[in-house]
């Protein structure tokens, strides 16, 4: 690839960004690899979960659904309810994708909590190509997701470990990436209304279904104030 090209300019960019991301995928999904291995499947499942469902939760929640007996819609709904929350994230994404032509479909394909979390927050430099930017992080998360589920499932027969605990490094990471952009922000309105309605909706709806009501709050606040919350400088 020409180092002077668009495309490189925007990989150089990205790539320092995933870094967090690939350290917290790599434990994450191979520890998910390993595990489909002590149930005896193949590694070839947890790498093609991987690569066409791409959604962390749901791939778990998949593997007790193949020990089940065959339930289609049971699995439809709960599919759906489990990465309800990534209606939010593209309506969120609508005008900073726009323009990325063909790499649309790779980017809404490509789209995870993590993947939001950088381009939605990204500062990008003015001769940066935007719509590679998203490409190159997009790509690389997904890359990263994908190899640790197919290393973990072909080194389950050689290595023995722990996982417990290790989800606690993806919200480590959200919280690096939360200070990092509070960090950035000259006014923190649109924080604030996040933590104020995240608190309330996991008060009222408790931590395992909060959620939704969470990012559907949100959107409606913002939604409703964005001119208000534009005009004093604080929306991204």
């Amino acid at each position: 690839m020409d180092s002077s090209s668009p495309a490189w300019k925007a990989l150089h960019e990205a790539f320092p960004c995933t870094i967090p991301i690939f350290a917290g995928f790599w434990f994450l999904a191979f520890a998910y690899g390993f595990y489909m291995y002590t149930l005896e499947f193949s590694f070839i499942y947890p790498t093609l979960m991987a690569m066409i469902i791409f959604g962390g939760s749901l791939e778990f929640v998949t593997v007790s659904m193949l020990l089940s007996p065959f339930a289609p819609w049971q699995a439809l709904v709960v599919a759906l309810t489990v990465q309800a929350r990534h209606l939010f994230y593209g309506l969120s994404m609508l005008e900073k994708y726009k323009g990325t032509g063909w790499k649309k479909p790779f980017l809404i394909f490509w789209m995870c909590d993590e993947t939001f979390a950088l381009n939605y927050s990204s500062t990008i430099p003015y001769d940066v190509d935007r719509g590679w930017y998203y490409f190159w992080v997009s790509f690389l998360n997904y890359s990263y997701w994908v190899s640790g589920a197919l290393l973990g499932g072909l080194l389950g027969t050689v290595i023995q470990f722990n996982a417990k605990g290790l989800s606690f490094g993806m919200t480590s990471m959200f919280l690096v990436i939360f200070l990092e952009q509070w960090l950035k922000e000259g006014k923190h309105y649109t924080a604030l209304i996040g933590l104020v309605i995240s608190l309330g909706a996991l008060c009222l709806f408790g931590r395992d279904s909060f959620i939704i009501p969470a990012m559907a709050g949100m959107m409606l606040v913002l939604t409703i104030f964005r001119k208000p919350l534009e005009k004093a400088g604080g929306f991204l």
